[in-house]
C-alpha cells in the first residue's frame, strides 16, 4: 500500500470521526482493496462488488478500528471476509437460479483461466474446511491468502505463535488433497 504510514494516519484520525480523512482513506484503499479482492474472486466483476463491499464495510465501521494492531491487518480482514461472503452470495444464487445452458455461451476449457480456476477449487476448499475445522480457516486465510507475518496473523487470531503454526499445518494438511483433487 502506498506510504503505508501515512495510511495508518489517515486510519487513525477516520476512526476518530475525521471525515475527510476517511473520504482520502477511501480514495487511497481503492486500488489496493481490488487487487485483495481478486486474489479470492476469478471474475472481475465479482472482485469488483466485493471491493465496493469492503468500502463500504471500512466506512460504516472504521470508528471500531482502534489502532491496536496494524490498519492493514484490519483491513484484509475486512477483505476476506467480504471476498468470501460473495463468493457464498454468488453460489447460493447459482444454486438456487441454475442457467439454461446456452450452446453459444458455452465455456471452452482450452481458454478457461487456469488461476480462475484454481480460486474457485480454494474457495470451494475453504468452505469444507469452515465446515469440518473452522478453527483452522482464519490462520489459513491471513497468512496463505492475505500474506500477513506469522506475528500479525497470531495476534489478529489470538492465539500463540506456536499454536498458529500448528493450525496453519494442519490447515495446509487438509486443505491440499482437496485441491489436488479439484485439479
Amino acid at each position: 500500500m502506498q506510504d503505508a504510514a501515512g495510511t495508518e494516519e489517515l486510519a487513525l484520525r477516520a476512526a476518530a470521526g475525521d471525515p475527510d480523512a476517511l473520504n482520502l482513506l477511501l480514495q487511497r484503499l481503492g486500488p489496493e482493496v481490488m487487487r485483495r479482492c481478486g486474489r479470492f474472486l476469478p471474475c472481475r466483476e465479482d472482485a469488483e462488488e466485493a471491493a465496493q463491499d469492503v468500502l463500504l464495510q471500512v466506512a460504516r465501521k472504521i470508528t471500531g478500528f482502534e489502532g491496536r494492531s496494524r490498519f492493514s491487518t484490519w483491513l484484509y480482514t475486512v477483505v476476506a471476509n467480504c471476498s468470501r461472503q460473495k463468493y457464498r452470495e454468488l453460489k447460493r444464487r447459482a444454486a438456487e437460479q441454475p442457467d439454461v445452458i446456452d450452446a453459444s455461451q458455452h465455456v471452452d476449457p482450452r481458454t478457461t483461466s487456469v488461476i480462475a480456476g484454481s480460486r474457485v477449487d480454494l474457495l470451494e476448499a475453504l468452505e469444507r474446511l469452515e465446515r469440518e475445522h473452522p478453527h483452522l480457516v482464519a490462520p489459513l486465510v491471513y497468512r496463505d491468502i492475505c500474506q500477513l507475518e506469522y506475528a500479525e496473523v497470531a495476534e489478529r487470531v489470538g492465539i500463540p505463535l506456536g499454536t498458529l503454526k500448528s493450525r496453519l499445518h494442519e490447515a495446509r494438511k487438509q486443505v491440499r488433497p482437496w485441491l489436488a483433487d479439484a485439479s
